[in-house]
């Protein structure tokens, strides 16, 4: 740690490291980790945890503070005792068993960061611990600039170039990118699954609107008969597909929004989190925008094109 603070460019280092322990069933999973509080904290301002709640976490060497997602998901609150099993971190006296209080239930600055870890102090494993071995997992660090971000990763990694610690020094976001992909490329499943789906409803929608306007060939041939040009029934097809995708699809997008805000995120923050920003909708009524063209523009060209004597013969 003290070498890394050293490297020009780096503002500032903190560690963490994984703990890994069951709470009554492993079906509750979230993450744990033993950290320095103080360091940490300045490392991550966003997270925000009242002062009172962060003194009495300090002075508590058994203390824990807790993501209000884990709190709100266990029923939690400050001052409750949480015994969690370790997986690998025996106790100096032989057991499995951890103990800690928790002093502090925090939240953060803005939506989408993650509010589901469990701290604690790196100190009290440490000291209770029967096989740590003074070994952290990681050091978080905070450059000055974060466009040298690869040249500094560089002089990292160098000082501990074989040594029986090397390094991989990686940004934080290709570092949380890995960490999800250990359970399979969840963009590229969720794009594969939706792209599926797409292709079938623009299939379904665009056989609907070529079947609705043959079923109106007369009503089309009226229309051209009392003066409707050609460019107007083409424009009257044309809005009638878009109206209809974007009621169809304004209903699916606030139905996909009222759920994930109301019903939140079933894996409780342990892939990316669950919420969709206002990009994401406007990604959505895009889409909805171009289906409604899609399946609209053939129906359309064919009523356009319709002449109104072969219309009124089908009759």
């Amino acid at each position: 740690g003290e070498r890394i603070k050293a490297v020009p460019g780096v503002a500032g280092v903190t560690f963490a490291n994984w703990f890994g322990g069951i709470y009554q069933d492993p079906k509750n999973f979230f993450a744990q980790m033993a950290i320095d509080g103080p360091s940490y904290f300045k490392l991550y301002p966003e997270l925000l945890l009242p002062a009172g709640q962060r003194e009495a976490w300090l002075a508590d060497r058994t203390g824990a503070i807790v993501g209000k997602t884990t709190a709100d998901r266990f029923h939690w609150k400050v001052g409750d005792r949480i015994p969690i099993q370790a997986t690998f971190y025996r106790r100096k006296d032989g057991s499995r068993i951890w103990e800690f209080v928790v002093d502090g239930i925090y939240t953060a600055t803005k939506k989408g960061m993650d509010t589901s870890g469990f701290f604690f102090h790196y100190d009290y494993l440490k000291e209770a611990s029967a096989n740590l071995q003074d070994r952290v997992g990681w050091y978080i660090i905070k450059i000055a600039d974060p466009k040298s971000a690869p040249q500094i990763a560089e002089r990292i990694d160098s000082l501990f170039a074989n040594s029986p610690a090397e390094t991989k020094t990686s940004t934080e976001q290709a570092f949380a990118q890995g960490f999800a992909n250990q359970i399979g490329d969840i963009g590229a499943i969720t794009t594969a699954i939706v792209t599926a789906v797409f292709f079938t409803i623009l299939l379904v929608a665009g056989n609907t609107m070529a079947q609705s306007v043959r079923e109106r060939t007369s009503e089309l041939a009226v229309l051209k008969t009392l003066g409707f040009t050609n460019g107007q029934v083409l424009r009257l097809v044309l809005a009638e597909s878009i109206l209809l995708a974007g009621l169809a699809g304004g209903l699916g997008l606030a139905l996909a929004w009222t759920a994930v805000t109301l019903g939140g995120d079933p894996t409780h923050q342990f892939l990316p989190i669950f919420f969709i920003p206002p990009r994401d909708l406007g990604v959505g009524a895009g889409l909805v925008l171009f289906l409604g063209l899609v399946t609209g523009v053939v129906p359309a060209v064919q009523a356009m094109r319709l002449r109104i004597v072969d219309a009124l013969r089908r009759v």
